[in-house]
């Protein structure tokens, strides 16, 4: 029976469960009374090492480590994510932090706001700045979204190191094939509804990209109104938000395993930030998109105020497999069989910022 390591960001501390045959218990907060925008849960290695960007309102924006699964942290002595002298900007927050694949072991990414990519070779302890996407061409004309103007997902390509998408709010989609030495925008086909063109070379306030399980080249991405996939890495993106009771939302998750198998959790509307129909309901895609189903066995019934934001849904690598989300009202909710059927975890935390899962033994 696997035993399932679920960590929770919220905007005063991170809270980690551990679960083994439908039980969990938590423990935290750690890093009390600072808010944990981002986590990553790094199993490249023989024992997971865990990544968080806190941000201390004293202390600012800071990335720890754990290498025994939280029961004790490591802070470098030295930032280790930090602008250089010549950008002129500081670091407010880290919002992404993403372990690349297994080609490239040591090799983390960060994205930031200011938005930006750094990259680090030594497991998430000192980054440094990629600057061809900090001084890509069209950066004068970003425009930060309603959180502030971030890096705020990564998607690396496991087949190869060098290949790189990240998601900027609000510039929209850029790729790389090189590694980060240059990049392109990869919006055509996302709509930008709120801007006098609603289809811009870049510009789009993207939320959030996931990666198929099955076909690494197909990509979901939930917009700021609208659901669309690619079939080829991100060159091209078609709607496929026909069936759900609202195409706007901030998370979209895949399944770990099944291909075609995606999650999104739909929202009123950007001026009603509120579940679609005050329901709490997750939907679910076995068709790449086709079609969709709503989840809401074990979910709470009647109307739900609970948001769920970017990185607050995710899914493990257990067989079959964990999908988890937490949300704005402090409640974390789980599903151990692909979403059929879900259990509260925890309620009352504070605001839900994000969550990762892992399986980590039997």
């Amino acid at each position: 029976m696997t035993d399932v390591l679920l960590t929770v960001g919220t905007r005063k501390g991170l809270f980690i469960g551990r679960g083994h045959g439908g039980r969990w218990r938590f423990d935290g907060p750690h890093f009390n009374a600072q808010a944990v925008y981002s986590i990553a849960i790094d199993t490249r290695r023989s024992v997971p090492r865990l990544l968080v960007g806190g941000d201390s309102a004293h202390w600012g924006p800071s990335v720890f480590h754990s290498d025994d699964l939280g029961m004790s942290w490591t802070e470098p002595t030295e930032p280790a994510v930090r602008f250089p002298q010549d950008t002129g900007a500081s670091l407010e927050r880290v919002w992404q932090l993403h372990p690349a694949g297994p080609s490239a072991p040591d090799v983390v990414y960060a994205g930031t706001e200011p938005a930006a990519l750094f990259r680090s070779e030594d497991g998430g302890e000192t980054f440094e700045l990629v600057r061809p996407l900090w001084e890509h061409p069209t950066r004068a004309r970003w425009v930060p979204g309603g959180g502030g103007e971030a890096v705020h997902t990564v998607v690396t390509d496991r087949r190869d190191p060098d290949a790189l998408t990240v998601a900027v709010s609000t510039a929209g989609v850029f790729r790389s094939g090189d590694g980060g030495r240059s990049w392109a925008p990869s919006n055509k086909g996302v709509s930008a509804v709120f801007l006098p063109d609603p289809h811009p070379e870049f510009g789009q306030c993207v939320h959030k990209i996931a990666q198929d399980a099955g076909d690494l080249d197909r990509l979901y991405l939930q917009n700021h109104w609208g659901v669309f996939r690619s079939d080829d890495a991100g060159a091209r993106w078609s709607d496929i938000g026909a069936g759900l009771p609202s195409d706007f939302g901030f998370t979209v998750a895949a399944h770990p395993h099944r291909a075609d198998v995606a999650y999104v959790f739909p929202i009123n509307a950007d001026a009603d930030r509120v579940p679609a129909g005050r329901r709490c309901r997750v939907y679910r895609t076995q068709d790449a998109g086709g079609s969709w189903e709503p989840l809401s066995a074990g979910l709470p019934e009647g109307d739900h105020f609970g948001t769920v934001l970017r990185d607050a849904m995710c899914t493990d690598d257990a067989d079959p497999a964990g999908v988890y989300f937490g949300n704005r009202n402090g409640e974390v909710y789980a599903s151990a069989d692909d979403g059929d059927h879900w259990q509260r975890l925890a309620s009352h935390l504070p605001d839900v910022l994000c969550v990762r899962a892992a399986a980590i033994g039997d």
